[in-house]
């Protein structure tokens, strides 16, 4: 079980991370995703810190399960925001659909990581 929760682990890790890393460099097209979901870049950098550090905390997860499990859940939050975020913004399925997919990701991570403990 603990192999699944690795994987998954890395997975959703390196997602975060990569689309953290890019909300956080900003640039034209960032600020036109921010602009497009109504919010403000600033709060779309906090949004992408936010997202590295539910990264390191799976990674850290991995070696101390009480922080897995709460990076596990702050992921779950995260991505159903995000999904809110966009459905507010009128947006089809192909742009809230990977948000949703990490979403269950994190969800069945958590149920691992918690089964794994």
């Amino acid at each position: 079980m603990f192999v699944a929760v690795l994987v998954l682990g890395c997975l959703l890790a390196a997602v975060l991370l990569f689309s953290g890393a890019r909300k956080v460099a900003g640039g034209q097209a960032v600020a036109g995703e921010a602009a497009h979901l109504g919010v403000p870049l600033r709060g779309y950098r906090l949004i992408g810190v936010v997202e590295a550090a539910a990264a390191a905390g799976l990674l850290i997860g991995l070696a101390w399960a009480a922080l897995g499990v709460v990076a596990a859940a702050g992921v779950v939050l995260l991505m159903c925001g995000a999904v809110v975020f966009h459905l507010r913004a009128g947006d089809a399925a192909g742009r809230w659909a990977p948000a949703a997919v990490l979403a269950v990701l994190a969800v069945v991570t958590l149920l691992l990581r918690v089964a794994s403990a």
